[in-house]
């Protein structure tokens, strides 16, 4: 697979669009002021108790109080407690956590106000972003995070990542993790570890070391509340949890940008960054690689497949919904067999769509009926396939008696929302059409149809003169890219009076041909 990632650096912000041979599939956007991002450690101070809930809500100076369950607590709560008074008083002068006694475990059943109290300064990491009107989500379990492996403080567990599954490997890197780890922390070993020599992993191991002697400085000069340990940027934070290695290309259009992630990327890749480009191009870097026509295609209410056939995606407090519809130009020679060529068509966009809009939660999809057994067999395990690539946490049910599949999956930060409709230039901005980026597209997806459809064999179209102008630049214009592609000779004719997204086909005769 093709793997390309393509990022652009305005003034206040950075966007990164991941593509898989050629396709849009995941869309990124950081505010360089963004707060709040998960992984951010924080300072904060329990506001109130809710033991109703057995949750507390900390101030963490966002405005509305972020939430920390009983359960994400940690069980070495007393341990993060007692730690963070002793860093607060700088009494923690070791390196490290040398010399710290590792407290006992919390009651994994207790309750919120046993174990917590009112105006406490507490350590918290945030766990998920503040989505509509919820604060951040946070947790007491504290992790710092690096390529190839992740940092646990108080506790001395050495896990490897399921991943790694050959046995020889994963017992090689526990031996030399474990012959490198500080006292009073456990590691995490990542996928990306594979194969890893001791060097590297030494080397990784102490810059995590730093970040934690960071935070306890921070913690001791630090108001509360306050951030005292930050993610690295969403860019090198996207590269360290899904590059295991492989982008076959990264474009960038920022000369600092570009270096900054040119030295990233060596890093851990050994010395090569051969596949890091700095993009110098007059258009703008995402029209320059078909991102923002996918974009325009992608986020509309109700997007379009190749069939004709489409989605309408529509959110509610509770949960999303997505409902499969055949499209009028679908063939349907048997009414199961369509039926199972357009749900796994549409299983496969609706994976693509969840990544790319990062939608989570509960999502009920309502798929078209069938009544075989297997085909409902044959949906679901395509489902799963086509979700393989998700790196979000997400659970997927068989369809229901009802034809329904229901979807969960993990939800950390608010979805992408992009607006793709356009300003009718027809009526001065009283209206709205689809964009008009993608008129090209439809139009060739009608001329097809129609092909397959009647017996003529020449077209005339008749579209707005600003449509007629694009469509008949230059040598290899559209009417010559259809002629070879469809066999079909189109004559191109412009009509001042048509809005500007609309266009008709005529026979010979001048008969309107309806699609």
């Amino acid at each position: 697979m093709n793997k390309e990632l393509v990022i652009h650096q305005a003034k206040n912000s950075v966007s990164l669009a991941l593509l898989e041979d050629g396709k849009l599939m995941e869309l990124h956007e950081q505010k360089l002021d963004d707060q709040f991002q998960v992984g951010d450690i924080y300072l904060g101070t329990v506001k109130r108790m809710s033991p109703g809930l057995n949750a507390a809500f900390v101030n963490i100076g966002h405005p509305k109080d972020a939430f920390l369950h009983y359960t994400d607590l940690s069980p070495k709560l007393k341990s993060v407690a007692a730690y963070t008074k002793m860093a607060m008083q700088g009494q923690q002068k070791a390196p490290g956590l040398e010399g710290f006694r590792i407290l006992p475990d919390i009651d994994k059943k207790g309750k919120i106000d046993q174990v917590l109290k009112k105006k406490q300064h507490i350590l918290v990491q945030v766990l998920k972003e503040p989505i509509s009107t919820k604060g951040p989500r946070l947790t007491c379990e504290i992790t710092i995070p690096g390529h190839n492996l992740v940092l646990l403080p108080f506790t001395e567990i050495i896990t490897v990542s399921k991943k790694v599954t050959e046995s020889e490997e994963r017992n090689r890197l526990k031996k030399l993790i474990e012959s490198i780890r500080p006292s009073n922390f456990g590691v995490i070993i990542r996928t990306a570890a594979k194969g890893k020599k001791v060097a590297e992993l030494h080397e990784e191991l102490l810059g995590l070391q730093e970040k934690w002697e960071q935070l306890k400085r921070n913690i001791k000069s630090a108001d509360v509340p306050s951030r005292v340990l930050t993610e690295i940027d969403r860019t090198n934070s996207f590269l360290r949890d899904a590059v295991s290695g492989s982008f076959n290309k990264i474009i960038v259009n920022d000369k600092d940008l570009y270096q900054n992630l040119d030295a990233y990327v060596k890093k851990i890749s050994g010395g090569n960054s051969k596949n890091v480009s700095h993009y110098t191009g007059k258009k703008h870097i995402f029209e320059q690689h078909d991102v923002k026509r996918q974009i325009k295609a992608a986020f509309t209410k109700t997007p379009t497949m190749g069939s004709g056939a489409y989605l309408v995606i529509e959110a509610t407090e509770a949960m999303h919904v997505i409902d499969v519809n055949s499209g009028p130009k679908t063939k349907r020679s048997d009414q199961e067999e369509a039926a199972i060529t357009v749900n796994l068509e549409a299983a496969e966009e609706i994976a693509r769509q969840l990544r790319l809009r990062d939608l989570g939660g509960l999502i009920i999809i309502d798929f078209i009926d069938m009544r075989n057994r297997d085909n409902k067999q044959k949906l679901y395990t395509s489902m799963k396939k086509f979700m393989e690539g998700d790196r979000a946490q997400h659970t997927i049910l068989q369809l229901s008696r009802f034809g329904l599949m229901q979807i969960t999956r993990q939800r950390v930060k608010p979805e992408i929302q992009i607006n793709t409709a356009e300003l009718c230039s027809a009526c001065n901005g009283t209206g709205k059409v689809a964009p008009s980026i993608l008129i090209a597209d439809e139009i060739e997806k009608n001329l097809e149809h129609l092909i397959e459809n009647t017996s003529l064999n020449k077209f005339r179209l008749v579209v707005h003169p600003y449509v007629k102008a694009y469509l008949t630049k230059g040598i290899w214009n559209k009417p010559r890219q259809w002629y070879f592609k469809l066999g079909k000779r189109v004559k191109v004719q412009e009509n001042a009076d048509f809005p500007f997204n609309n266009f008709k086909f005529y026979d010979d005769m001048d008969d309107e041909i309806h699609v």
